[in-house]
């Protein structure tokens, strides 16, 4: 017998388990989710989430070198007894990788493993605003999350993709899957729920992604990623900011750090520019003397203002409305009341300014409300938009055409003009026509216009007041 080392055959054999073993070098598997965050000053941040163990290769300009990690391989761990709404035990989630790479001012064409990343425009002119996009699994309120017709969120971000933006701005509330589906209920049977990655990826990327793939995103954080609900995810996959392992909202002891992050801001180009803020930890009961939220949003307002000042024209960008309506009906009698803007913020920002945000803020950006609501004003405040109605269940109680005789939804503030549509699922565009104005049109889940309004400075009308 000739031995194996010295048969005619070995030097090809061999030759070929080398050439495979190669080429499975280069191969990777692609990520689970790759999209591009705007961060301080509009830097932007090339972010991957993969189920793999080591972070994929990202190709900018020609050179290829492996992603950094943001967060370390894992399933999102259960935070401390009494600490954790939502959370349940059996609720086991699949492990995955954050993994981020700073993408050069200049660069012509990013890749991760594969994939092509969209870059972020010098003159932004093209923006979808969308907010509110998980399907509500919680409490006694369950979303029917497989049927797509009463959960359309990937209608409406293929919709919003198709209009080609050039940003994408979220307006919080990504997570809503916090409750296992009843067993009754086939609707939303088989669908994850918790704070893993299982649920994060079947409320927001997997349905998001034809949207995620066609801009860079500005992300606004939400009360459903506060610490003590989605705030793991929240942190891993699409906070802007560095991420920190000692205040990850993993320990609720860190939570007086992790919950709250500084505003940031995104040049638009033209003089003027977004400012993001995280109001996701607010009250809207207000606050009582002496709760460290004081202090917290006071810092806030301050960083805003400080913001504001680089540029002439400001759009503010948050998750809970400061000059918008909301609606809800007495289950007894059947009789509609109004509520407006955050209690908690509204007390803190009026301390400090009576017009709540700084006066070069002309525009604010929000979700919370499920619905699609503008506002604008005679007195000197921002106009409002809301942009909560891209997939959560919709509010379903109507506002008025017209705000009643006396009632506003900020202090001080006189509507001139309100819009709305209830009940209905969609986005929102902005279609810049000069330094301070903008065509905002209103699409339905198809992307069919549904009401357009102009902006002008810090007023705005649209062409109907219900859609």
């Amino acid at each position: 017998m000739i031995p194996p080392h010295l048969h005619p055959r070995a030097g090809a054999l061999a030759a070929m388990v080398l050439l495979a073993g190669c080429a499975g070098l280069g191969a990777q598997r692609p990520p689970a989710a790759a999209f591009v965050v705007l961060g301080e000053d509009g830097a932007p941040l090339a972010r991957a989430i993969t189920t793999a163990p080591a972070c994929p290769s990202i190709t900018i300009d020609g050179r290829t070198l492996a992603m950094a990690v943001r967060a370390p391989f894992g399933a999102i761990s259960l935070r401390g007894k009494g600490h954790s709404a939502g959370f349940h035990p059996e609720a086991a989630s699949t492990p995955v990788l954050s993994c981020e790479t700073a993408i050069p001012a200049g660069s012509t064409h990013v890749d991760v493993a594969g994939q092509a990343l969209p870059l972020p425009q010098a003159d932004i002119k093209r923006i979808v605003v969308i907010g509110d996009t998980g399907c509500r699994l919680k409490g006694r309120e369950f979303q029917d999350c497989n049927d797509p017709e009463a959960y359309p969120f990937a209608r409406v971000a293929a919709s919003a993709a198709a209009w080609k933006p050039d940003l994408v701005v979220h307006v919080g509330d990504y997570h809503y899957r916090e409750d296992p589906c009843p067993a009754n209920r086939a609707g939303c049977a088989g669908s994850p729920y918790g704070h893993g990655w299982d649920a994060w990826n079947a409320d927001f990327f997997a349905p998001g992604r034809a949207l995620l793939a066609s801009a860079p995103w500005v992300f606004a954080r939400g009360n459903h990623e506060t610490c003590a609900r989605g705030g793991q995810g929240w942190w891993r996959f699409l906070d802007a900011h560095r991420y920190d392992p000692a205040a990850n909202c993993d320990d609720p002891a860190a939570d007086e750090r992790a919950d709250y992050t500084d505003p940031y801001a995104v040049p638009l180009g033209e003089g003027s520019q977004l400012i993001v803020f995280d109001s996701a930890n607010t009250d809207w009961h207000g606050f009582k003397p002496g709760d460290v939220r004081i202090a917290r949003y006071a810092d806030t307002w301050r960083k805003v203002d400080r913001l504001a000042r680089r540029q002439p024209y400001n759009i503010a960008v948050d998750h809970h409305p400061l000059y918008a309506f909301g609606a809800n009906r007495d289950a007894r009698t059947g009789a509609v009341t109004l509520f407006g803007g955050d209690a908690g913020l509204t007390q803190v920002f009026g301390a400090l300014d009576a017009r709540l945000l700084p006066a070069s803020v002309a525009m604010l950006l929000s979700g919370h409300v499920h619905l699609w609501e503008q506002t604008s004003f005679a007195s000197d405040h921002p106009t409002q938009f809301v942009a909560g109605f891209a997939g959560t269940a919709e509010d379903i109680v109507p506002l008025p055409r017209t705000a009643p005789p006396g009632q506003s939804p900020a202090p001080g503030a006189v509507i001139e003009a309100m819009s709305s549509w209830i009940d209905g699922f969609g986005f929102m565009t902005m279609e810049r026509t000069g330094p301070d104005t903008w065509h905002v049109v209103v699409h339905d889940r198809d992307g069919k216009a549904r009401n357009t309004c102009t902006v002008r400075g810090r007023h705005s009308t649209c062409a109907v007041p219900q859609v």
